[in-house]
């Protein structure tokens, strides 16, 4: 899918957040990466399987505390 030199990380990858933003849609909250992971603002994702990914980090400004 990715045609960039160096190549972006497969949807699969851990590291696939890094890969470079095809379409960024803010008003929307969302953003289209060209591993085909839809990133979205509350840092949930959706891979081009169909899978969910959970939001998994805090916002920018959020406080996280120790439990």
């Amino acid at each position: 899918m990715c045609q960039h030199q160096t190549q972006c990380p497969s949807a699969d990858s851990a590291d696939r957040e890094s890969a470079r933003l095809v379409a960024h849609h803010p008003e929307q909250g969302w953003s289209l990466l060209c591993n085909g992971v839809v990133l979205f603002e509350d840092t949930g994702e959706l891979l081009p399987d169909g899978r969910a990914i959970a939001p998994h980090r805090p916002l920018a400004g959020q406080v996280m505390t120790a439990a």
